[in-house]
């Protein structure tokens, strides 16, 4: 039975099963927060002297594949300056009233989170620019010749953007964020650490090499390492005897279908379908795309990051292709002569 996306527990993206225990479980200062530590380390040294001028932060961009906490240094950053937090997205800005609405109620050194900032719209971002420059709010007033245009003064704040694409943010936007960091992917051993503090504050009882089972199998990502956490407990209260270890923990994530990379059902489809009906590519994004009955663009934007970050997945001029390394993960015989043998210069083309 084919899995919808939004059923997929290896979804990176936040879901609104997360809502509840993801808030409980996200930390609130940088002490508490584990991994990233050169993005806390900067951005603890800019809190500290905006704090020691009296000046709110400098307007900040964090960017970086989904499920990296984002967010969570963003509410970090509110309460290390002691100000109050706003949070809303791109897509809920729909026109500039809306951003004016948002500006117009904050206080003086406010901290303003727009998630998937790369979706605002142009006429958004035109009220967004003078807001982030010079604290001001220019409104048209009245229509046609009688127009008139007057500007309001905003209190100081700090705007703090979140996005997956950073390459699709106007460059007039980009370059009035005076700090800017990648988050990155996390290593098993901060995953496992994460984990760990999860489960203490869950109240399951999990050992260190459960803990690290878990951790090898989120792909790197901290909300897919907590949402694998509680579907574990399920396995061991149920199947088990109630602690999460190294058994119980892989009778779960088997069980779920996640192998030993995190790699799940739909991951597998789209690497063996093209190895079985495009003698493992080149194969153009629409054709995959029909042969596994996935938007083009959720597998570009959901599946293929993950893929192509561990070396299963390459993009060359003419299409996708499976490296030899998802070959010998899958134990299936790469036939000779075979074009998905790629070499690093093609891989940096993208289709």
């Amino acid at each position: 039975m084919d899995m919808d996306y939004e059923d997929r527990i290896t979804a990176p993206e936040y879901t609104a099963a997360d809502a509840e225990n993801e808030l409980s479980l996200r930390p609130h200062r940088f002490d508490d927060y584990i991994g990233q530590e050169k993005v806390k380390k900067n951005l603890s040294i800019y809190i500290e002297a905006a704090l020691k001028r009296n000046e709110p932060l400098d307007h900040v961009l964090l960017y970086g594949p989904p499920g990296l906490g984002k967010t969570t240094l963003a509410g970090i950053v509110a309460n290390e300056m002691g100000v109050n937090f706003r949070v809303t997205s791109g897509p809920a800005i729909e026109k500039p009233g809306d951003l004016a609405a948002l500006l117009t109620n904050l206080s003086e050194g406010d901290v303003l989170f727009i998630d998937e900032i790369h979706r605002l719209s142009r006429s958004v971002e035109e009220v967004l620019y003078p807001a982030m420059e010079d604290n001001a709010l220019d409104i048209i007033i009245g229509k046609g010749p009688s127009a008139r245009s007057i500007r309001l003064d905003l209190p100081h704040f700090t705007l703090i953007g979140a996005t997956t694409r950073a390459g699709q943010l106007s460059a007039p936007l980009r370059d009035r964020f005076g700090v800017i960091f990648r988050l990155e992917m996390y290593t098993p051993e901060e995953l496992s650490k994460i984990v760990c503090r999860s489960a203490g504050i869950l109240g399951i009882d999990l050992d260190y090499d459960g803990a690290m089972e878990i951790a090898s199998r989120s792909r790197g990502t901290p909300r897919i390492a907590n949402r694998l956490l509680r579907r574990a407990r399920d396995f061991a209260q149920v199947v088990g005897e109630g602690v999460i270890d190294l058994k119980s923990a892989q009778t779960a994530l088997d069980g779920m279908e996640i192998d030993e990379l995190g790699l799940d059902l739909t991951d597998r489809k789209l690497l063996t379908t093209m190895i079985n009906h495009y003698n493992g590519g080149p194969v153009g994004l629409e054709t995959i795309s029909a042969a596994i009955g996935e938007e083009a663009v959720t597998i570009e934007d959901v599946y293929e990051p993950y893929l192509m970050q561990i070396g299963f997945l390459g993009r060359t001029p003419r299409g996708r292709v499976v490296t030899p390394a998802a070959y010998a993960h899958l134990g299936m015989a790469m036939p000779s002569g075979n074009s998905s043998q790629t070499n690093p210069e093609q891989q940096k083309f993208d289709m």
